[in-house]
């Protein structure tokens, strides 16, 4: 009986820090919006970038950020860099000027210049239509990261159109996310 206790103890243990952002493709996560609505967080980042190291390492494995991206966003990892192809708005985005012996930095995909990435890492929202709401630049951690989350998750975005609003916004928000 002990070694079973200790057996499924180590099972949920391993279950819990198992536990991990559900990413997809972007093609998978329009796909998946067709069926059931639902906004889009989408990861843009390059092999070479540490702050996007640092984002998977940091703030992609906090477990208050992956429960609640799961919850409420379709998460998509793209490499601005990479040779995935995406098909958004009826246009079919690239990367024809990639060269694969190439080390450190290669050129920038079509679909991150479509999103007009400049830097990275830059996290991009889109709504339940796959229309874009926002990217957001830079390292941020879980603390940083969950007012976003929260404001476009709960449609609060649509009342913050000014400095004013939002820095009246940011005072009264409440983070939960520990780290």
């Amino acid at each position: 009986m002990k070694k079973l206790l200790i057996l499924f103890g180590l099972l949920i243990t391993s279950v819990t820090f198992s536990q991990e952002i559900n990413w997809m493709t972007m093609n998978e996560a329009l796909e998946a919006q067709e069926k059931n609505p639902k906004k889009i967080f989408v990861d843009v980042y390059t092999t070479w970038c540490g702050p996007c190291k640092m984002l998977d390492r940091n703030t992609f494995s906090n477990r208050d950020v992956i429960n609640y991206i799961n919850k409420h966003y379709y998460a998509v990892k793209f490499n601005a860099e990479g040779t995935e192809e995406v098909n958004y708005e009826g246009k079919s985005y690239t990367n024809p000027r990639y060269q694969a012996n190439r080390r450190g930095r290669n050129a920038q995909h079509q679909f991150a210049e479509a999103l007009q990435v400049s830097a990275y890492p830059s996290m991009v929202f889109f709504d339940e239509k796959a229309n874009i709401i926002t990217p957001i630049t830079g390292y941020h951690t879980p603390e940083m990261l969950e007012i976003y989350l929260k404001m476009i998750a709960s449609n609060d975005y649509k009342e913050v159109t000014t400095t004013e609003q939002w820095n009246a916004y940011r005072s009264k928000f409440k983070g939960t996310f520990k780290n």
